[in-house]
């Protein structure tokens, strides 16, 4: 997203050259520069994702209820290279780590817990993201009586809409929504959109990386923060225009 921006700034900036407009030309290439600078050297990925993940920034330890649902919301799978098989993604091991965790402490204390694992196929490999999920969970102890599986949803958005009868119909008093601190905020705003009041709970976090030269790490840090940004505003206008499915009762869960 951001390397695209740059690309239209120096196509423009080149074809304003062309047309002797050489003062709106300096300025375009003067702002690229800029912004090549300001999202390749950390700074402007450091602040956008501290903005989305300030309120998450401590982690706080659950307070348990008696029937608790933690939800881990998927992170996509990769297919590997050679074999075929298909496993979960870079950013997916830290939330299904999170996850195991809090049924761990969950188990502990003697209540009853289940994992709800949200995720479907969005890249057509035949294996949803809850399946493939299931099967870490199961490795690092997870009960598999104790897992249930969402494997329809294709975003963030049916995450919330296809859990919510799941968590209802097994009367879950207490959820906790696993995720990346980066996605939490989006995450927690459409669950509470389809009335899951849900704890919010972070898996891992994120940030740009200070340096002197651009590095294409903070590109990409800046692109995953917008992506949640421009998750929020759409959300955000579909509702004063009247697109998004009618809200669910606060607490209506």
């Amino acid at each position: 997203m951001t390397l695209n921006v740059l690309l239209v700034l120096s196509l423009l900036a080149m074809l304003l050259a062309l047309l002797r407009w050489r003062r709106c030309s300096r300025a375009l290439i003067a702002l690229a520069l800029i912004l090549l600078l300001a999202v390749g050297c950390g700074p402007v990925p450091t602040w956008l994702l501290a903005r989305l993940q300030a309120a998450y920034a401590v982690d706080a330890p659950p307070v348990w209820g008696q029937r608790n649902a933690i939800v881990l919301l998927g992170a996509g799978t990769v297919r590997v290279v050679g074999n075929g098989q298909v496993e979960a993604s870079l950013l997916a091991y830290g939330r299904i780590d999170k996850a195991a965790a809090l049924y761990r402490a969950c188990r502990l204390g003697g209540r009853q817990c289940k994992v709800e694992v949200s995720g479907g196929d969005a890249r057509a490999f035949g294996k949803s993201e809850a399946a493939i999920y299931a099967d870490q969970l199961r490795q690092l102890g997870v009960d598999a009586d104790d897992v249930m599986l969402e494997s329809r949803s294709m975003n963030t958005w049916q995450n919330a809409q296809f859990s919510a009868p799941l968590l209802k119909a097994w009367g879950a008093d207490r959820v906790l929504l696993v995720s990346s601190g980066f996605h939490l905020r989006r995450g927690m705003l459409y669950f509470t959109h389809f009335g899951i009041q849900a704890t919010p709970m972070r898996a891992d976090y994120a940030s740009g990386i200070a340096s002197w030269s651009p590095l294409s790490y903070n590109f990409a840090m800046a692109d995953l923060a917008l992506h949640e940004y421009a998750g929020i505003a759409q959300y955000h206008l579909y509702n004063a225009m009247g697109w998004n499915v009618r809200a669910t009762e606060p607490g209506a869960l």
